[in-house]
């Protein structure tokens, strides 16, 4: 029976803390013995990495939206809202600690090892005197802090060493810092020369030989630390005539974004901490401790090291029965819409109907969304050859796509030197849907092939990302994705679809009613049941019409894998409601939409999760599966088999708290990616 719960005060979780327990998740898996040691390692280093994006992007964005919605922040609520994150965050961050040097101690059973360098013996350390003279010392720069020497400048994201040096004539202390090259410069990672896979960190042999930089004084110790800042572009409502000018412009500016966040270790005396924040301006609140390696995310290089019986088996993706044995991929789509479940299909299904199209004579126009994608993508490879070949190829680069905006710079100068006609995007919106279009002229005339998708247009990020797409013809979407296309390169003002839901313009209003047609549908005798699957929930209305939903008595299944506001089981407001979260060796980032619809069964896929800057300010685009075969595969071999994982689902209770579900006893575990693999690669 489930506990029943206290009506809370507030209908919503906080956005930033539902993440930081998301990423919680992400830390348990580094814990879980049921994974090899190298992929436990690869979970860690997942874990920092999303920190660090945590507080460059979560963290500012959570004081822009209190200036939004109440017009100022006062220190007393950012106070108590950082106070929150850093209580949530101290324990964890422990956690980590302990699963860091858990997993070096079993790691260095299998050879696996980081030295500290006061453990190597004379001649290592000989070499690696010669090292640093010859590959380090040239590129360091010693920045003392005095009257004649301001405070430096701190890189987001570099690691440094604050030192502290004494003259030995005047006994005078002084402080310096020196940053400590990362990648690609140097290696944090150092191998030991003649013993396999050990290594020793950059900044401990700087440490080491700190004498060299500062000639006649004596060193008295170096303390690690890390800056992170603000990395949000501010792009919003701005007038340009050159948006890629400006996207260069705000880049080159985000190194200066203001500082959020300081990582020390924990042995730094308070009066080194105290400099620290007095000159980036922070606060105790905004300052963290820790006792192992700063940066966890450079353990990385670590998980490719060639110790199979430490890594998963590897995937190997198939490709759907309709694609085999050399079948025209246009043929195979005329005769029925293809799914494409990534990573256990092959993203090669994607890059073929992409080649096949750039090289066949009677294919007119490709026109192309992309968000993110890889530094050597075969898709942009495939539109330069398309265009070089004469054929019409329009592509939304879209370049405010964050982290990957430099990248995607690129590829639009080089699909512009081939003559593709790129666009940029639309100020004040991002272009965030997964869509290909391409024509093609037969023997009835002008046909429309599309991919149209929930992930992007990456092999890389595809084979470990959970992705649904399909390939179809249908011609009800030609024109809609037409219309789409006229709109990012155009100055259309599309406002009716005939399939397609479209965020800014329809998809919210869709998706509100076809909730509130789930409620009005439900009846004893025949049940109302909405199940979605997303990255995120956060967008208030869509949650208090799910809770409307819930309170008239439709069931209403969840699968969320990261932020969720919403408060699931609830008297009186959600008792109906079961969020599960999934956590395992793939990212779970497919969106799927399901409406019982009085037994008239609805489902979508699509770009879009459920939040406010998805709904308002992206464009989104998602689609109804019309074939009553994908229908059934996505309802019953995905979103079903999703709610029955115990293996890797976690179960939201009203109070806020994830428990991780288990095989009742005598019941069968289920791993809903284990079963996929099994069930879609044959």
């Amino acid at each position: 029976m489930r506990r029943v719960e206290k009506e809370p005060a507030d209908p919503f979780f906080n956005r930033e803390l539902s993440w930081l327990d998301f990423n919680s998740r992400v830390l348990e898996e580094a814990r879980n013995v049921d994974h090899p040691l190298l992929e436990r390692l690869k979970f860690l280093a997942i874990f920092s990495n999303n920190l660090d994006e945590f507080f460059m992007i979560h963290v500012p964005g959570m004081r822009d939206r209190s200036l939004e919605e109440n017009g100022s922040i006062t220190e007393r609520v950012l106070s108590s809202s950082l106070q929150a994150i850093q209580e949530k965050l101290e324990p964890v961050l422990s956690e980590a600690l302990r699963c860091y040097q858990n997993l070096m101690a079993q790691l260095s059973c299998h050879g696996v090892r980081i030295v500290p360098y006061a453990e190597l013996h004379g001649a290592q350390k000989e070499r690696f005197r010669d090292y640093f003279e010859e590959e380090v010392f040239p590129i360091l720069t010693p920045l003392a802090v005095d009257p004649g020497h301001p405070f430096p400048y701190i890189s987001n994201l570099s690691l440094s060493l604050a030192v502290l040096i004494r003259d030995p004539e005047t006994g005078q202390d002084h402080f310096a810092r020196v940053k400590v090259p990362g990648r690609p410069t140097l290696p944090r990672l150092v191998p030991i020369l003649g013993q396999q896979w050990h290594y020793v960190l950059l900044e401990e042999l700087v440490a080491a030989h700190l004498d060299r930089l500062f000639p006649g004084m004596e060193v008295v110790a170096a303390y690690p630390f890390r800056v992170t800042r603000d990395a949000d572009l501010e792009l919003s409502g701005q007038n340009t005539d050159d948006l890629l000018a400006m996207i260069e412009d705000e880049l080159s500016k985000r190194r200066l974004g203001e500082a959020v966040r300081l990582e020390c270790s924990r042995n730094t005396p308070d009066n080194v901490v105290h400099m620290l924040t007095d000159e980036l301006n922070l606060t105790e609140e905004e300052t963290y401790r820790f006792d192992g390696p700063l940066n966890l995310a450079d353990l990385f290089p670590l998980t490719s090291i060639d110790i199979p019986e430490l890594k998963d088996p590897p995937l190997i993706p198939a490709v759907p029965l309709a694609l085999r044995g050399g079948t025209d991929v246009f043929s195979a789509i005329r005769h029925g819409d293809v799914l494409l479940y990534h990573p256990f299909h092959s993203f090669g299904c994607v890059t073929d109907f992409l080649r096949r199209a750039a090289d066949d004579p009677h294919v007119l126009t490709i026109k192309h969304t992309l968000y993110r994608t890889s530094g050597d993508s075969p898709v942009l490879q495939a539109l330069i050859d398309a265009a070089e070949a004469g054929k019409q190829v329009a592509c939304l680069v879209e370049l405010k796509a964050r982290f990957d905006e430099a990248n995607n710079i690129n590829w639009a100068r080089q699909l512009e030197k081939a003559g593709v006609h790129v666009v940029y995007g639309i100020m004040g919106l991002k272009t965030h849907c997964k869509v290909t279009l391409v024509v093609r002229r037969e023997d009835d005339g002008l046909r429309r092939y599309m991919h149209i998708g929930t992930g992007n247009y990456n092999p890389k990020t595809a084979a470990v990302y959970t992705d649904v797409g399909i390939l179809t013809c249908n011609p009800d979407f030609g024109p809609d994705a037409s219309a789409i296309f006229n709109y990012l390169t155009g100055i259309a003002k599309q406002s009716a679809y005939r399939k397609f839901l479209v965020a800014p313009v329809s998809l919210r209003q869709q998706l509100l009613k076809m909730i509130a047609r789930e409620t009005a549908l439900h009846t004893a005798e025949n049940p109302g049941r909405i199940i979605a699957k997303m990255n995120s929930l956060v967008d208030p209305d869509l949650i208090q019409a799910l809770y409307a939903a819930s309170a008239k008595g439709v069931r209403v299944d969840l699968i969320i894998r990261g932020m969720c506001c919403l408060r699931p089981g609830m008297p009186n407001l959600s008792e109906n409601i079961r969020v599960v979260s999934i956590v395992g060796r793939f990212l779970e980032h497919s969106r799927i939409f399901y409406f019982q619809n009085g037994g008239a069964e609805e489902l979508y896929i699509g770009s879009a999760d459920w939040m406010s800057r998805n709904l308002d300010r992206r464009i989104e685009v998602v689609v109804p599966i019309e074939s009553q075969d994908i229908l059934r595969v996505l309802r019953d071999d995905v979103l079903e088999l999703c709610l029955k994982d115990n293996r890797q689902a976690w179960e939201l209770s009203g109070d806020g708290r994830y428990t991780r579900l288990h095989p009742a006893k005598g019941k069968a575990g289920i791993s809903s990616q284990l079963v996929l693999m099994e069930r879609m690669t044959k």
